[in-house]
């Protein structure tokens, strides 16, 4: 089950009002993937595309698109807020392939 942390509702709210895009919700798509999985985007969208999964939390839609959506199962949405580092970010899940091992990287 995805889940929206209170925080990331509350700043997600408040950032589509600043916009004057109440109503509208956050999109979650693949963005890309390397040897550690995928990776997500994140943008504001007014309404799903076709297929998009629909999750919502205290009234924030977040729309997970039809690609992405069975590997954000297990995820989430937070808000994290570290001095000069505030955002969104994709919490949970975990990396099955990723392996520094013979040299490889990881991020």
């Amino acid at each position: 089950m995805f889940k929206i942390t209170d925080l990331a509702v509350e700043k997600a709210k408040h950032i589509l009002s600043v916009e004057g895009k109440t109503g509208w919700g956050f999109r979650v798509f693949m963005a890309g993937s390397s040897c550690c999985g995928p990776s997500f985007g994140m943008d504001i969208a007014e309404n799903p595309t076709d297929g998009d999964k629909v999750v919502e939390k205290d009234g924030l839609k977040v729309f997970l698109a039809k690609d992405a959506s069975e590997k954000l199962d297990s995820m989430g949405i937070d808000f994290v807020d570290k001095g000069q580092q505030q955002g969104f970010v994709i919490t949970g899940g975990q990396p099955s392939s990723c392996s520094t091992e013979h040299g490889g990287s990881c991020g």
